[in-house]
């Protein structure tokens, strides 16, 4: 067992041991980490900038104590002295390693960098926004009606527009008397309606009639991503949409890891904080410049968002929702000023909603689907599922909605996969495996061609293959289910079992090679038995959290079946249905909502009838809670069989081959294999 430190690279979780005074972009480089450098390591292009992470990491097994990376040095210092580092970073190329550490590698510092697949819907919105500019005429100030200004701007309001219940901030109020007499007693003003209290605030004014536009932010903070549409108030069009890595990655892939993190690490919850608080205002500042928009004309941002992420952008310390009863600070709406969430990339007077949570482990993200897809509405049986690292599941109809969520972890976003990678150019997103020749073709991210078709190798030249991401290796494992190359109960056939060299020997186990790129220096990109068992575990997580919601509504079938999220896009129904992370359903059944948490945070950014709609409807459905449920574990065992151990899938069975092949020799029952490998050890 080596003694050198041992250093881990987060968002890919590649790890290494490394000599003390490695450099970090040298190791960075032999792990095959993606970590940009133009400059050769001289100090000067800043391209190679990385955020060490201090404390206790069980997940990763690591501990990084203070000094883990090497003084702070004059190279760095005369960088930062000239262009400014952020706070935290380091440049990968002078910071030496000289003890175990977790490293961060922030998304500017990426070569292929992450495509976050949440782009905005083409939705119509309906437009009664609480944040809205209106032009008013003041009575000018009378000796003998001694009003203040503020006092006629309110009656005004109320004349000529039927607003009352008026109140300004200080900052309105300094400028209030300039403006008016600049603008010889017309001005515009911006107000913001609550939707609770009737109270409306003034939040901003101009002289004369000012058409400037204003905007609102609908924010999708995921536990992976998090996803930003600048969105026009009047029009409802959006201007710019953008997505970044939650920063917050490097503390924990999964929820639970997060909270674990706090809970071992005094503070480690305020550091989360700051993390995902700067990473959001970097975003809007991505989206201000993409659309030519100043922080200024950004009034409004409204939040969905799960329990977890929830609590740590509000800075509470998440340690609550990590322990039965699963309690919420709060799970009501918040309307806040931004400035009290540090969001400093906007109008300083901006206000700030964020969706209620459902329950402690089914957060505002789920209320935002729930807003988006309605099935309240629907005669049908309708099952809406949000794929995540923490899904949402939704179930229901006019009678009834039932909700829950289900730890399916990260293995669906590319992550503890063995080639697996974020979704960035170069990585597999698409695969077919011809049944007789158990050959494969694919597609990369960035290029529709095959590859098989002509010009794939120049199309991808600036790319290469890199890896495979979710959406790929989720059709992968169901085109080796279809192909015989994997049998029901997961297990990998051997050469002679399925009659293809592709089926290589893995240790004990057998991995399938899907594209071999090491003669021209490439990657092996390959499907092994551990990648089988982490997409199985996830899910049957999934599958078994969507049983639980059937059996409180006692029926074994659905009539519609919703995919939400990023995966709603980019996953073919039958490729879910033989994987078995869905319920048994005709195919022209099973509709893609795209980001539907993020549509539901437009529909609330752009109506405030849709905010008072969402708060009745979270009251309204029924919680399941999936980790005391006692069925859970039961249906999570079955949904292990691919597509799964019990329920006969007859209509999918109908439509695509399963081989009713076993590549399982030693007798044992175990899915992963495991069992027949100790039995041979014995």
């Amino acid at each position: 067992m080596s003694t050198d430190p041992l250093v881990v690279f987060t968002p890919s979780g590649k790890r290494g041991h490394f000599p003390v005074g490695t450099p970090v972009l040298t190791a960075a480089r032999q792990l095959g980490v993606d970590l940009d450098s133009v400059c050769g390591g001289r100090g000067i292009c800043s391209k190679c900038q990385i955020t060490p992470s201090y404390g206790e990491f069980p997940k990763h097994g690591v501990t990084a104590q203070d000094g883990a990376l090497s003084e702070w040095n004059s190279v760095e210092q005369r960088y930062d002295d000239i262009r400014g580092l952020t706070k935290g970073r380091r440049l990968g190329c002078q910071a030496t390693v000289q003890g175990d550490i977790v490293i961060d590698v922030p998304a500017e510092s990426q070569v292929h960098r992450q495509v976050v697949r949440k782009a905005a819907s083409t939705r119509a919105m309906v437009m009664d926004p609480a944040t809205r500019a209106l032009y008013v005429e003041v009575a000018e100030p009378d000796m003998h009606t001694p009003t203040g200004d503020l006092e006629r701007l309110a009656s005004a309001l109320k004349d000529q527009w039927d607003v009352e219940n008026v109140r300004a901030g200080l900052s309105v109020l300094r400028k209030l008397q300039p403006v008016l007499r600049k603008g010889k007693w017309a001005a515009t003003v911006t107000l913001h309606k609550g939707h609770q209290d009737g109270e409306t605030r003034i939040l901003d004014i101009a002289p004369g009639f000012d058409e400037t536009p204003l905007y609102g932010l609908a924010i999708d903070l995921g536990s992976t991503t998090i996803a930003a549409h600048l969105t026009d108030l009047r029009s409802g069009e959006v201007a710019a949409s953008s997505g970044i890595m939650n920063p917050q990655i490097r503390f924990g892939e999964d929820l639970m890891s997060r909270v674990s993190y706090a809970m071992m690490n005094p503070g480690g919850d305020q550091e989360m904080t700051e993390a995902v608080r700067t990473a959001i205002n970097a975003l809007i500042g991505t989206l201000t410049a993409e659309a030519e928009v100043t922080p200024e004309q950004i009034m409004e941002a409204v939040f969905v968002c799960n329990p977890v992420m929830h609590h740590l952008l509000l800075g509470i310390d998440p340690v609550e929702l990590g322990q039965a009863p699963f309690a919420l600070a709060t799970s009501k709406s918040l309307s806040l000023d931004a400035k009290d969430l540090d969001l400093t990339a906007m109008n300083d007077a901006a206000r700030v909603f964020i969706l209620p949570c459902i329950a402690g482990h089914v957060g505002a993200d789920a209320a935002a689907v729930a807003l988006s897809e309605d099935p309240a509405s629907q005669t049908d049986l309708t099952l809406i599922v949000d794929v995540g690292t923490n899904a949402e599941i939704l179930l229901g109809n006019t009678t009834q909605v039932l909700a829950c969520s289900s730890p399916t972890g990260p293995a669906f976003e590319g992550a503890q996969i063995s080639s697996g990678q974020r979704a960035a150019p170069g990585a597999i997103e698409r695969i077919e495996i011809d049944t007789l020749t158990k050959e494969p073709r694919f597609q990369v991210i960035g290029s529709d061609l095959w590859s098989t078709d002509a010009g794939f190798d120049a199309a991808i030249a600036t790319t290469g293959v890199t890896g495979i991401c979710g959406s790929g290796i989720i059709e992968a494992v169901a085109e080796m289910r279809m192909a015989g190359l994997l049998d029901a109960k997961g297990l990998i056939g051997s050469p002679e079992q399925t009659g293809t060299p592709r089926c290589i020997p893995d240790g004990r186990t057998h991995s399938y090679v899907i594209y071999d790129g090491t003669a021209d220096g490439g990657p092996l990109v390959t499907v092994t038995q551990g990648d089988i068992r982490a997409i199985q575990l996830a899910k049957s997580a999934l599958y078994a959290g969507a049983r639980l919601l059937m059996d409180e509504m006692e029926t074994d079938t659905v009539d519609r079946v919703v995919l939400a999220g990023a995966f709603g896009a980019h996953i073919s129904p039958k490729h879910a249905m033989v994987l078995g992370m869905i319920p048994d359903v005709e195919l022209d059944k099973v509709t893609s909502a795209g980001n539907a948490a993020g549509t539901g945070a437009r529909m609330a950014l752009c109506s405030v009838a849709a905010r008072a709609s969402i708060e009745k409807t979270v009251r309204e459905i029924t919680k399941v809670e999936t980790a005391i449920e006692p069925k859970f574990q039961e249906h999570f065992v079955n949904a292990n069989g691919i597509p799964h151990a019990t329920d006969p899938f007859t209509i999918l069975r109908g439509i695509a081959p399963l081989p009713d092949v076993s590549f399982n020799t030693g007798g044992g029952d175990d899915a992963g294999g495991g069992r027949r490998r100790r039995r041979r050890r014995s």
